[in-house]
């Protein structure tokens, strides 16, 4: 667990979940791994415009929190995938949720013709 994630458990529930799955593309790799493990450059495609710094940074935070796991195959060149953990599975509703929440919004936001 991060130290980050540590301070957030003392102030709420909310503040946890923020700290967890509140970086800048984490719920977009979560969301992306909801439907199969994929290898790392497989996710950075899909994920879309992210940086591999900033990419691996969220991967990391995920990993050490318990929501992402990272499986290394010992090949030249290394094989790397990234998959949920039971953890992160368990987010499957509320990313379902949030999407359905931000079509609604999106939607909401058209001015009539």
């Amino acid at each position: 667990m991060r130290d980050k994630t540590a301070a957030a458990i003392a102030v709420c529930s909310v503040e946890t979940t923020v700290s967890i799955i509140g970086g800048c593309w984490k719920l977009t790799i979560i969301q992306e791994l909801l439907d199969c493990t994929l290898r790392y450059g497989e996710l950075r495609r899909a994920v879309g415009e992210v940086t591999d710094r900033v990419l691996t940074r969220q991967l990391r935070e995920l990993e050490e929190d318990g929501l992402v796991h990272r499986e290394v195959y010992p090949e030249v060149p290394p094989h790397v995938e990234y998959s949920l953990t039971p953890m992160g599975e368990t987010l499957r509703t509320l990313v379902r949720d949030l999407d359905e929440w931000g079509q609604t919004w999106v939607a909401a936001q058209r001015v009539p013709t």
